[in-house]
């Protein structure tokens, strides 16, 4: 499949998570302070909660329903309670444009 469009830049603020549904997909999309745009699964993978909902620092997305704290670039859980990773996805810029392929994860 080829990337979709997830938002354009213009649409994300800083340290804070916009949820996207690529293809049936849920994918937080955060802009963080060094201007990097990044891709997680949205789903906290300790409970049923979406983590664009939560708080974006250090680069890390926090859950904000048990503070689990996932890595923005790997997806991997920094505290507990979760344990297990979420995806990871390649952004892509054009145009101002932010495009997501949600089928295809990094390698981390």
């Amino acid at each position: 499949m080829a990337a979709l469009k997830a938002c354009d830049l213009s649409e994300l603020t800083v340290d804070q998570a916009k949820r996207v549904v690529l293809d049936g997909v849920p994918i937080a999309v955060v802009l963080d302070s060094s201007s990097t745009v990044h891709a997680i699964g949205d789903t906290c993978t300790h409970g049923d909660i979406s983590l664009s909902e939560g708080f974006v620092e250090d680069g890390t997305l926090e859950c904000w329903a048990h503070g689990s704290q996932f890595s923005l670039t790997t997806g991997k859980p920094l505290t507990l309670p979760a344990y297990e990773p979420v995806p990871v996805y390649n952004v892509e810029i054009i145009d101002g444009a932010i495009f997501i392929d949600p089928t295809v994860t990094k390698e981390i």
